[in-house]
């Protein structure tokens, strides 16, 4: 009698009982009364009105150390401690990152070098070679120590040297610079954008030599700091839309928006059941050291993609924020929400039967055998079972094996569990999957060009936690020996790829929906 494991008694069951919630439970996960922040100059009016909403809110206190990002970084790098480092340009964060000194990175703004002259232009300056006038009292910045000044002699090229001969004072922030020129010691001076509308009298020559440098400012957690999941907090307040990037607008920079804001986070990770053996430690890991929760629902994948049809809509607040399916066949059927892929892994599929192999299974073609007592994935609710169908058409042994197949299911892991309890003979399923059992069973690798699954990992576009999914993504990408261990092969190359790009076997290729 075959037994047939149904899509309605599949979603009750299963999903019910694969449905796991990881939090920041235990160790580093108690809220720090002050956190050390790191900050360049340019920053300061929007991150102090920042912390003292944060302080209002929360009752933590944000211990703020100004200074420009060449300065800031060097002291990090001297004497590691703090928790955060906002740093005024990305190669700060290039530096920072090689030196080991930073973990995650969030962006904040984008900004770029202007003119800043005082109000009403009254040198007349317009372009960048009346920076060169012998009248014009000129301020930089010194590239060593502020990310402006690093901007400035990158954007002038070999210009750069002739300009640092003629200026008259050479600061070490951006700050400096435009305080110096509110006060009419200086004529002009090159700083950012955003930092004109902090200060009075002053205003912005725009030219295209320098805005078209544009910068990013970012906020890193530091590796050293002794609450990941505080520093975490505060860095996802600071680019929430409803908090910290409000604040930056208000303050005229051109403000990144981050996450909607959560004090604590849910993100829902829908995965194909062959990657839980080797994601549920990270997961854990990643949630307490997020201070998130991270939700995940371990199914075939069929299931999962008709768990997101039934749902219609994004905006469904159960609907994952990020897939890790088992195949990238099983991209295309969502890619709509999920428009780019990771490739991450990869495993391929054998036939796992009894030690010393009784019925003598070695091909495709011996599942046909009479006697053999045969356990199949589904393929309406499995990628695996989906893969095998199409290694069955594609061979023209469908019928012949399906004969045989008395037990269908819509996990591996469901068909292993039947071997090791007697019930068959030999079942397909992924090579990762019968490494749980290797002491009892005999593994084959099927012959055929479709016996190798790609597991891809997707971050929802539209999500509103789409920025701490993509921060799931690089953690596991930083556990790599978790998958091999399990007994994935590791894929060098990890560029996303778009979802309607994907190279789908004509033999796997979605039936198309009406």
């Amino acid at each position: 009698m075959k037994a047939i494991i149904g899509f309605a008694g599949t979603l009750v069951v299963l999903i019910g009982a694969l449905v796991w919630t990881y939090s920041k439970d235990g160790a580093g996960g108690a809220d720090a009364k002050s956190i050390t922040v790191y900050c360049a100059a340019g920053m300061r009016v929007p991150v102090e009105a920042i912390k003292e909403k944060y302080r209002e809110e929360f009752g933590v206190q944000v211990n703020l150390q100004f200074g420009g990002t060449g300065t800031l970084l060097s002291q990090i790098k001297v004497a590691p401690k703090g928790d955060l480092f906002i740093a005024a340009d990305e190669t700060a964060v290039e530096a920072a990152r090689k030196a080991g000194i930073i973990v995650e990175v969030l962006p904040l703004c984008h900004q770029y070098p202007v003119i800043a002259v005082r109000a009403g232009n009254p040198k007349g300056v317009k372009g960048l070679e009346d920076l060169f006038r012998a009248d014009l009292r000129l301020a930089v910045a010194n590239p060593e120590t502020a990310s402006i000044g690093k901007a400035t002699k990158a954007s002038l090229g070999n210009r750069w040297d002739e300009l640092a001969k003629k200026v008259t004072v050479m600061k070490t922030t951006v700050t400096e610079l435009a305080g110096d020129l509110s006060i009419g010691a200086i004529d002009a001076a090159v700083i950012w954008n955003s930092t004109v509308p902090q200060f009075k009298g002053i205003e912005a020559i725009k030219v295209p030599a320098f805005s078209k440098r544009l910068d990013t400012v970012t906020v890193s957690v530091l590796r050293v700091t002794e609450s990941s999941p505080s520093a975490l907090k505060f860095a996802r307040y600071l680019n929430a839309p409803e908090r910290g990037a409000k604040i930056f607008r208000e303050k005229g920079f051109d403000a990144i928006e981050g996450d909607s804001w959560k004090e604590k986070p849910k993100l829902i990770l829908y995965s194909g059941g062959v990657n839980r053996p080797a994601v549920e430690k990270t997961l854990k890991e990643f949630a307490v050291r997020e201070g998130v929760t991270v939700e995940t629902v371990f199914n075939g994948c069929g299931v999962l993609c008709a768990t997101m049809e039934t749902m219609k809509d994004t905006a469904n607040p159960k609907y994952p924020d990020a897939y890790y399916a088992c195949d990238l066949c099983f991209v295309p059927p969502v890619a709509e929400a999920f428009s780019e892929a990771v490739m991450l892994t990869e495993t391929i599929i054998g036939i796992a039967v009894n030690k010393g192999n009784p019925k003598g299974v070695k091909t495709l073609a011996d599942l046909a055998k009479p006697g053999v007592r045969l356990g199949l994935n589904n393929a309406k609710q499995s990628t695996l079972g989906f893969m095998t169908q199409g290694m069955l058409r594609a061979s023209a042994l469908e019928a012949a094996v399906r004969k045989n197949v008395v037990v269908e299911g819509p996990t591996a892991d469901f068909l292993i569990h039947q071997m090791r309890a007697g019930a068959l003979d030999a079942v397909i399923v992924y090579e990762v999957n019968y490494k749980l059992q290797e002491e009892h069973l005999e593994f084959l690798a099927i012959d055929h060009e479709g016996a190798r699954a790609v597991q891809p990992f997707s971050v929802r576009g539209d999500s509103d936690r789409r920025l701490l999914a993509s921060r799931l993504l690089a953690f596991l990408q930083k556990n790599r020996v978790r998958f091999e261990e399990s007994g994935f092969r590791w894929l060098e190359d990890q560029t996303p790829v778009k979802s309607t790009e994907l190279e789908i076997p004509p033999w796997l290729k979605q039936p198309q929906r009406n």
